[in-house]
Order: structure tokens, then C-alpha cells, then sequence
């Protein structure tokens, strides 16, 4: 039986590997660790169909290193220690490492998880992982914290067609044809920017067709693949699409735009511990201080999804997503972080106020650390007026409070307190 299309035409090296060309392309940095070949752990992350598999078989075939594949769908702990040991037999005297390829890592429980840790730290192996999900989300913070994590893209159209020309020309199957390419809208539209898709709809116009000569065009395409053009494609542009038409209109108040949305996801098949993780952002980023309890709320609603699945677990989205919706809005704390951080690399490491630091021993003590701090809980009200930045900034306003009656009141109890220091 002959293989699947997408498979024939895998590459085998990045010359003929199609897209990422911001971690592949000249001078870009998994291209000059490959080159070097000294390749360190590292993640990737992207939607289906986009070459996580195909780059790091790549890396193996290039480095010349032994290479090991596991599904996070089908393996256990007891698989994954099985490989480590074979992989520590299996390696020589400073040669690479062997690879280790994971992939949707992000099925890994915590237990599999930790069970790579010592191996990747040891350099008994040289992880690769991939994941569709947010691995900040998915993968515990210690593997995190050894791997490196590189974002794949969707292809572009241009890329796309580049693959399509590629197939029909180069493919042991395919070149036996002939193609007449009329309209290519419809096929890139379809694709999503997965490569998979592509050649699997190429695929099937090519084995359907009535004789030697395959027609590309919209309307054929449509009609073979027996599906709505605007269909929701969980893995395209317009999963990115609708997700963000979602979340701007919780955004803007609309709770029948944001349930509309919602439940086009909900009938696109869309993962529910995707969309309830996106409601907990909205919660902190757009509602904010202005409604603390929406936090609370989309927390809940996450873990609840988590433990009941679907169907049910559409009812406490919904419920979530009108709270949502009809909170009052405000992204202060939003805006505060992220100037913050502005600040922090603009100034550098500026020093602790030496009443801030801490003084564990003697000598920090003799040298002032910690002197004249004063403790807040032995004054009036628990508060009392001193210093908390450092010394360049000390007068630095950077929470605003907005026009919301929640903040409105924080507003007065810190100009109560503060006055005459930092006021606005």
C-alpha cells in the first residue's frame, strides 16, 4: 500500500523544508545550532500540520545521532524510562546525545513529566517536544526551565504554493498527472496554513478525479471536500479569527456577541480547556479591578470544564462568558505590569532601599540593612508613609486607577494615605 502524500513528500533536510524561516533561515538560531551540531533541549510550539515532526527528524538525520520517538497519546512512564535507558547504552563517548522526541507533549501528566527531568538535565538525552498547546499552560515549569521554546507558524499562502508546486512535480505518483491549477483560493483557505491539510486535500482531488487531468478551482475543491467555505478550522486562520472575535466582545460588553462566538467553537469542535483559559485571561486583563470577582468566576469555570468534559461543561462556559460580559471593565492592572516592566528595563537593577533588604546576619545588620524599616501592622489603620522604591523613582506612579466605582474607591484610600506624597 502506498503512503499518504504528506508522507512521500517529508523532507529529509531543511533544503527542502518549506516555512519557519525565522528559526531555519540563514543565521536564524536553530539553523546555526544544527550547523554547529550542538543542539540543547528545547520545545516546539505551534498548530498541526506546520513541520514539528518533520524539523526534528531533521535534526536527528543531520546530527547523525541516535533517535527516539514517543506519543505522549500512547506511552506511560514506564515507556518513557525504557527509552532513557536505552539511550543512555546507546551513547559514546562525546557524540550528541541522542534524541528524544515527544510528540503532543502536552498529554504528558505531570508524573510522565517529571520523569524526564533528570535525563534532560544530565544530557542523557536531548529532548525535543511538540505541543499545539500553550506550553506555559501544558508543561510543568522545571522541564521549562531546561528546554528552550521555539513558536512555529502557520504556513503562509506563499509557502503553501510553494508545497503544492513542489508535490505535483517531484512526487513519484502525482507527476504522472496532469494538473490544470485554475484557482487556488479555495485550497489555501481550506489548508489553514497546515501543510498536512494541503497535501491531504490534494490528495483526494487527485484520486477523485474522473481522469489523468486534475482541475483545481474553488468550486471543485468546495465540492469535493463537501464542506461550507466559512467552516470553523480549529487549527487555521480562523480559529485565531473567531477566538479573538470572542474575546473582543467580551471586551465590549456584548454578551449575545460573545455567546454567538462561543458557540461557534463549541460546534467547531474546539478544545474546552482552550476557551475557559481564555476566559481567565480575559478576566484579569479586561475586567480587572473593576470586578475582582471575574477572576474567581473564569477560575472556577476552568477547573469545572476540566473536571466534567463535554456536553455539560458548556453551561458553566456560557455562564462564565455572560459574567464576563456584563462586568464592568478595566485593564489598570494591565497596563500597570507592563509599563512596570518597561520601567525595569529602561532603569536596569537599581538597588534595594537599604530599610527594604533583608538582614539575616550580623554583619548585614552592622552595615544597615533593614534599618528604620517600619513595620505596618504597628501603626494606626496598619499603614504608615515610607519608602518602597528605589531611590531614582521614589515619587513613580505606576497603577492608575480608572473610572469604575471599585477603583474609584482604591483611588481614595491611596490618596488618603498617601497625601501630599503620591498623589496624581
Amino acid at each position: 500500500m502506498s503512503q499518504p502524500l504528506a508522507e512521500r513528500l517529508r523532507p529529509k533536510s531543511l533544503d527542502g523544508y518549506i516555512g519557519q524561516q525565522h528559526l531555519v533561515g540563514p543565521n536564524a538560531v536553530l539553523r546555526q545550532m544544527i550547523d554547529a551540531k550542538r543542539i540543547k533541549s528545547f520545545i516546539l510550539w505551534g498548530p498541526p500540520g506546520v513541520g514539528k515532526t518533520t524539523l526534528a527528524q531533521i535534526i536527528a538525520a543531520q546530527l547523525n545521532t541516535p533517535f527516539y520517538t514517543l506519543s505522549a497519546v500512547t506511552s506511560g512512564v514506564k515507556d518513557v524510562r525504557e527509552v532513557i535507558e536505552k539511550a543512555r547504552r546507546n551513547r559514546f563517548f562525546d557524540s550528541p546525545s541522542p534524541i528524544l522526541f515527544i510528540d503532543e507533549i502536552h498529554r504528558f501528566s505531570k508524573s510522565q513529566q517529571d520523569s524526564l527531568l533528570g535525563a534532560v538535565e544530565t544530557g542523557t538525552v536531548t529532548l525535543i517536544g511538540a505541543t499545539t498547546e500553550n506550553p506555559s499552560f501544558e508543561i510543568i515549569r522545571p522541564l521549562l526551565s531546561r528546554c528552550q521554546l521555539y513558536t512555529l507558524k502557520p504556513l503562509e499562502n506563499e509557502d503553501l504554493l510553494s508545497l503544492l508546486h513542489s508535490a505535483i512535480t517531484t512526487d513519484i505518483i502525482l507527476k504522472e498527472k496532469q494538473f490544470q491549477i485554475d484557482q487556488t483560493e479555495a485550497i489555501l483557505r481550506f489548508s489553514g496554513g497546515d501543510a498536512r491539510k494541503l497535501l491531504n486535500i490534494l490528495e483526494l482531488l487527485s484520486e477523485s478525479a474522473q481522469q489523468n487531468t486534475v482541475i483545481i478551482n474553488d468550486q471543485i475543491v468546495t465540492e469535493r471536500l463537501q464542506q461550507n467555505p466559512m467552516a470553523y478550522d480549529k487549527g487555521g486562520e480562523m480559529h485565531y479569527d473567531i477566538v479573538s472575535a470572542f474575546i473582543k466582545s467580551i471586551r465590549g460588553s456584548d454578551p449575545d456577541g460573545a455567546i454567538y462566538w462561543l458557540a461557534r467553537m463549541i460546534e467547531g469542535g474546539e478544545d474546552p480547556s482552550f476557551i475557559a483559559r481564555r476566559l481567565v485571561i480575559s478576566a484579569s486583563e479586561d475586567i480587572g479591578l473593576a470586578n475582582p470577582n471575574a477572576m474567581l468566576i473564569a477560575n472556577t469555570c476552568y477547573e469545572t470544564v476540566l473536571k466534567i468534559g463535554w456536553p455539560e461543561g458548556r453551561i458553566p462556559l456560557a455562564e462564565a462568558t455572560i459574567y464576563l460580559a456584563t462586568s464592568p471593565k478595566s485593564n489598570s492592572a494591565y497596563l500597570a505590569i507592563n509599563q512596570a516592566i518597561a520601567l525595569v528595563k529602561e532603569t536596569g537593577n537599581l538597588p534595594v532601599p537599604m530599610h527594604l533588604r533583608n538582614a539575616p546576619t550580623k554583619m548585614m545588620k552592622e552595615l544597615g540593612y533593614g534599618a528604620d524599616y517600619k513595620y505596618s501592622h504597628n501603626y494606626p489603620n496598619n499603614f504608615v508613609q515610607q519608602q518602597f522604591l528605589p531611590d531614582n523613582l521614589k515619587t513613580m506612579r505606576l497603577w492608575i486607577p480608572q473610572s469604575n466605582p471599585q477603583e474609584q474607591k482604591q483611588k481614595e484610600r491611596m490618596n488618603e494615605w498617601w497625601s501630599g506624597y503620591k498623589q496624581e
